[in-house]
């Protein structure tokens, strides 16, 4: 038997791993796929499906996370969802024409549908209330180095391999990550509620068109009536599903959680500043290769600055925190990043690269505390029984704000391009971009502003020593 201690620790490196598995898939395919258009004989263009039959499948199955964790067991539905990311990676890689590959990336994305939020979900019942901000400073910093990383590794090994390895790489963390959660992670189940069959296809479908709608919005790969189409659709199920969701005894996605303060502060502020920072890992690689003229493995390496100052982040979140509470923490921090967002529209070709590295890193560190502080405290004051509901709706609303986040980057590209009447991106396109999205995650103070001096105190142990 495995001590409750030795639970805490590694449970938390367990579900990071998976999480880094995701978020590293999910960027590094992109950068391979002029070599596997090249090597299936199809259009590049054509293999965006590719990405975009994962995001579709993420979408249509994350509402039922929860449902099948309460049903089957957190362990037993984490460590599936492994197996299936892994099996579709392993059809990814072995794929020779274009079918193939997007049967096995929709087999991948309903692996990742359910692992993130039952891993989340499987923390949040191994960890006690008051060791979760460390344990869930864990989970930012794959979720900061996954998309950094993903693009210069990618360029590696399709320079100097194949690039059917970007999925093999899967295979050999899969298998431990399945191992060590048999080990380490108990089968815990919640309350088994009947399935909310027209809530999980009007949710899916939802989120589904939203997601996609969002992604291609500005970057002219679909018509614009198509894009419209899907938003519009998307908004109708999404607005379908909240009908239903108040007549039904057990909707899928329960949106009475919003009631709870905490948790809906950290929903609708945190995918405010998401809009913003889920922006950079698309905007600044684009800046430092089409802009400056860098290539991918060097602009990979100079953005990896985020991800070293995510990692120095889990070393100090914890006092941080439980020194100035979460509310003064949020606030402060959001005008903190959303200004180092602002500063990154000052970057120039001829800036120093020591200078672009310095505050990438500091502002890594200030976004990475801000991405635990809100994950934290969305689930402070929720009841246990209540926790894969939560997840549910928490991963929903990630998706479709990084989703929106890359959007609307790409929107703003698209309007300062037809602003000048260029045909190209240039380097003196992006810094509005950068000015637009800090804006946008500068307004998520308006939503943290509310939150009482000591909410989540449970879990920030701020004020409990004067009580």
């Amino acid at each position: 038997m495995w001590s409750t201690s030795s639970r805490q620790i590694l449970v938390p490196m367990i579900v990071a791993c998976a999480l880094f598995m995701q978020n590293l898939d999910s960027t590094i395919v992109a950068t391979a796929l002029p070599a596997m258009a090249a090597s299936l004989h199809e259009e590049p263009l054509r293999l965006n499906l590719a990405i975009t039959s994962y995001l579709l499948s993420v979408a249509v199955f994350i509402p039922l996370s929860g449902w099948m964790a309460d049903r089957y067991g957190a362990r037993t539905v984490f460590c599936a969802a492994i197996a299936v990311f892994t099996l579709g990676s392993a059809g990814c890689g072995q794929a020779h024409n274009l079918p193939e590959l997007i049967a096995s990336r929709v087999l991948q994305g309903m692996g990742g549908a359910m692992m993130v939020p039952v891993g989340r979900l499987v923390l949040l019942r191994t960890v006690p209330k008051s060791q979760l901000v460390r344990a869930l400073a864990f989970l930012s910093i794959p979720a900061m180095i996954g998309p950094v990383i993903g693009p210069p590794l990618g360029g590696f090994i399709v320079t100097y391999s194949t690039w059917r390895w970007i999925f093999y790489i899967n295979l050999p963390i899969g298998a431990l990550g399945i191992l060590l959660g048999q080990l380490f992670i108990e089968n815990v189940r919640g309350e088994i509620a009947p399935l909310d069959l027209r809530g999980f296809v009007l949710a899916g479908l939802g989120l589904a068109g939203l997601t996609f709608g969002f992604e291609a919005v500005g970057r002219g790969a679909l018509p614009v009536t198509v894009v419209g189409g899907l938003l519009i659709g998307g908004a109708v199920c999404a607005a379908l599903y909240v009908l239903h969701a108040r007549h039904a005894s057990y909707p899928i996605i329960d949106l009475a959680l919003m009631r709870i303060p905490t948790f809906a502060a950290s929903i609708l502020g945190g995918s405010i500043f998401r809009l913003g920072i889920g922006a950079l890992p698309f905007l600044l690689p684009m800046m430092l290769q089409i802009g400056f003229g860098m290539n991918a493995f060097g602009s990979g390496l100079l953005t990896f600055a985020s991800a070293a100052g995510a990692m120095t982040m889990r070393l100090t979140a914890t006092p941080i925190i439980r020194l100035m509470g979460f509310r003064r923490v949020l606030i402060v921090n959001s005008i903190i990043s959303s200004l180092f967002l602002f500063g990154y529209a000052f970057f120039r070709p001829s800036t120093p690269h020591t200078i672009i590295f310095l505050a990438l890193l500091i502002g890594g560190f200030f976004r990475s505390l801000q991405f635990t502080c809100v994950n934290t405290l969305a689930y402070a004051d929720v009841a246990p029984a209540l926790m894969s509901r939560a997840t549910s709706l928490a991963s929903m609303a990630q998706q479709l704000s990084v989703s929106l986040g890359v959007g609307l980057s790409a929107l703003f590209l698209h309007i300062m391009l037809v602003m000048r009447s260029g045909q190209a991106l240039e380097a003196a396109d992006f810094p509005w971009a950068f000015v637009a999205v800090g804006l946008l995650s500068g307004l998520s103070v308006l939503l943290f502003t509310p939150l009482e001096p000591h909410a989540g105190a449970e879990v920030s142990g701020h004020g409990r020593d004067k009580s």
